[in-house]
């Protein structure tokens, strides 16, 4: 079963991860998983563009190696950009030592624009108290609410409802640029930034 909201007692059991942000203002934290690929992710960026919106993209080491230019108009538009490993590995899956490598050949990844450095995101929100540790010097993003986007067995109509049902002021919420979740993103993305934005709200990154 899918948590669109994430238990509190996840915020207990990892203090030092970022969950959310505060809720004094009228703002939402966008995160988008998994790209730049040109299929999606040019697609997402002129509907920011339309909302006035920024986000920040949580890339993969070999979609920005393979796809250099949509990375670099992801910066150019003002968006911020994290680590989200080279190969999209799974922290539950992959001995410490190797996810520090695969870490580290992302961030080199990033360098190469000077956006190395600062933010991160494990894949599938799966990382051990030993990466934890590893990667202590790096913000650790997580979310309060996952869209859902990327999964088939959910309808459009069900992925926004669950978004906008749980998103609240200084909540951080996860989309993918990718492709398994293109049909859903395509419904919910533009639906998801007019609700909010008729009701004051802003949209920033991190």
């Amino acid at each position: 079963m899918l948590l669109h909201r994430t238990p509190i007692f996840a915020h207990w059991l990892y203090p030092s991860l970022i969950w959310k942000q505060s809720s004094t203002e009228k703002v939402i934290y966008l995160t988008f998983d998994d790209g730049p690929i040109p299929e999606v992710t040019p697609w997402v960026l002129k509907i920011l563009d339309e909302f006035d919106a920024k986000a920040t993209f949580f890339c993969v080491g070999e979609n920005i190696h393979k796809h250099p230019g949509i990375f670099k108009e992801v910066i150019n538009r003002g968006h911020s950009v994290g680590n989200h490993t080279y190969h999209h590995l799974s922290g539950w899956k992959t001995e410490a030592t190797g996810y520090l490598k695969d870490f580290l050949k992302c961030e080199e990844e990033l360098q190469n624009f000077d956006q190395g450095g600062r933010l991160f995101r494990p894949p599938y929100g799966k990382i051990t108290s030993k990466q934890i540790r590893q990667l202590s010097s790096r913000k650790i993003i997580m979310w309060d609410v996952l869209s859902g986007d990327f999964s088939k067995k959910l309808s459009p109509e069900t992925v926004l409802k669950k978004s906008l049902q749980y998103s609240k002021p200084g909540s951080i919420i996860v989309f993918h640029d990718s492709l398994k979740a293109l049909d859903n993103l395509q419904y919910v993305l533009p639906r998801y930034l007019e609700c909010f934005q008729s009701k004051g709200f802003t949209f920033k990154p991190l």
